[in-house]
């Protein structure tokens, strides 16, 4: 089965990044692929948007994407493709010392 546009798939949102968001911890964002679903949150939640993708649209360096187990580097990045039931985490890298 083909994903469609009504594909929705569960972002999860780390607790650093859920002031952005009005302090959800999921949100279910419909979308065929990763970009696209990235693209409906861009219309929701632009200042999360701004924390996950640079202004070319590609996603920040020190961001990871997963789609249930996958990073989406691993896979077909912002084109991969979201089935219903999908979760997305968004992954920020955490340094320190």
């Amino acid at each position: 089965m083909a994903p469609t546009t009504s594909t929705q798939a569960t972002f999860w949102i780390p607790s650093m990044l859920r002031v952005y968001c009005g302090g959800a911890a999921e949100l279910v964002i419909p979308g065929g692929t990763v970009g696209a679903a990235l693209d409906e949150l861009e219309r929701r939640f632009d200042s999360l948007h701004r924390n996950i993708r640079d202004e070319t649209g590609a996603v920040r360096r020190h961001v990871n994407i997963f789609v249930n187990s996958d990073n989406i580097r691993d896979r077909d990045g912002l084109g991969t493709r979201l089935e219903p039931g999908d979760t997305v985490t968004i992954l920020p890298s955490v340094s320190g010392g």
